[in-house]
């Protein structure tokens, strides 16, 4: 923590500084969101724009957790449980991704008329 006077203000320019980060990114959002020249879907398919907003969005949560939450002066433990947070969430996300790439039908479940 910041004990001086000097300390203090260098956090303090640190802190506008990730500020400042975080709003062009904000501002990067948007424009990837909305402006149609900076429109990477193709055929139609909106993911990668979204892919790209959520990309953006994780590195935005990483910085105000890093700094803004302090996690930059925990212990090493602190590490292992917020990766693992993480990697769990993106284990989760690709499953759920994969559901879509093949999905189950259950052709013989379902009779095609009723009353046979």
């Amino acid at each position: 923590m910041a004990d001086s006077p000097e300390a203090i203000k260098k956090s303090i320019k640190l802190y506008f500084c990730i500020g400042m980060l975080l709003f062009m990114f904000t501002v990067l959002t948007v424009l990837v969101a909305t402006v149609p020249a900076l429109d990477f879907g193709a055929h139609g398919f909106d993911g990668i724009d979204a892919i790209i907003g959520v990309a953006i969005a994780s590195v935005k949560a990483g910085l105000v957790a890093f700094i803004f939450m302090h996690l930059n002066h925990e212990k090493k433990a602190i590490y292992w449980i917020f990766f693992g947070a993480i990697a769990f969430a993106v284990i989760l996300i690709l499953l759920f991704a994969l559901s879509f790439i093949d999905p189950i039908i259950f052709k013989g479940m379902m009779p095609d008329r009723i009353g046979q």
